[in-house]
């Protein structure tokens, strides 16, 4: 190949995207051609930027997005068929485990912006997310019954999102389900017609990005372990975690704001 021809050939899309505007920072996976399949690049590129944002004090809120027809389709069959050896599998399933457990321990708030399908690891993806918002088109399953996988990896996210019943008829059946489903069974937060989806995602982001973020961190990540205590234990896990909010120079500033019916200034301190 000339070096003429090198240098006129474009440059392949990056596979994730990132862009910033207000405090609200948007991942959008761009496999489109692949209904956004969760590759171990993609996951890895998810990886990466979680954890810079985890360290960008510019970041607020985060949301999670895909490029073309569907939100996410899962893993990638053709790149798990292609690595067929049982470390190679481990270490894809691993990876991606690290990766949803990273969008838990992320201490600002991650929403999903649903659209199309979100299926098997794509169905986790959403469910894993703090909160979600879907378009009236969006459809979900965990289908790896129907192909001789069970959605083992998904059903950890699926089962902390939803009811025994509904996370089982979801992993049993395989069927794909409506948005209104999913909205009835707290799969998701909210569910609007696809030309509302980016009016509601970003203002309900707007929204949570005016807050102290040092007070989100602190209530993301006590949420997340007191939903695994019982409940003396989490109720004295709480009341300390209370205590030492109520130390936060951004508490003092919001109470006293409160009180002198002014807006509060957060520092996130």
């Amino acid at each position: 190949m000339s070096t003429a021809a090198a240098i006129a050939r474009p440059k392949p899309e990056p596979i994730l995207l990132r862009s910033d505007a207000d405090g609200v920072a948007t991942l959008t996976l761009n496999r489109p051609g692949a209904r956004n399949a969760l590759s171990r690049p993609l996951i890895d590129a998810l990886q990466d930027e979680l954890d810079a944002i985890g360290d960008d004090r510019s970041v607020k809120v985060v949301v999670l997005a895909g490029n073309g027809p569907g939100f996410c389709a899962g893993h990638d069959l053709k790149e798990v068929r292609a690595n067929p050896r049982r470390q190679d599998h481990a270490e894809l399933f691993t990876a991606c485990s690290r990766m949803m457990l990273s969008i838990t321990r992320l201490p600002k708030p991650v929403i999903a912006r649903v659209h199309g399908i979100a299926t098997a690891a794509g169905c986790q993806l959403a469910a894993t997310c703090d909160l979600a918002v879907a378009s009236t088109e969006a459809r979900f399953a965990t289908p790896g019954v129907n192909i001789g996988l069970f959605c083992s990896t998904p059903m950890v996210a699926l089962s902390r999102a939803v009811g025994r019943k509904q996370a089982m008829e979801m992993l049993l059946t395989g069927d794909m389900f409506p948005a209104e489903h999913a909205l009835a069974i707290g799969l998701v937060n909210r569910v609007v017609a696809p030309d509302k989806l980016d009016e509601e995602v970003y203002g309900l982001a707007n929204q949570i990005a005016g807050k102290s973020p040092l007070t989100l961190a602190i209530g993301k990540e006590a949420f997340y372990r007191q939903v695994e205590m019982g409940l003396e234990a989490a109720y004295a896990y709480t009341s300390e975690v209370a205590a030492d909010n109520m130390m936060a120079r951004d508490a003092e500033e919001g109470i006293d704001a409160f009180i002198e019916k002014r807006e509060p200034e957060w520092r996130g301190e």
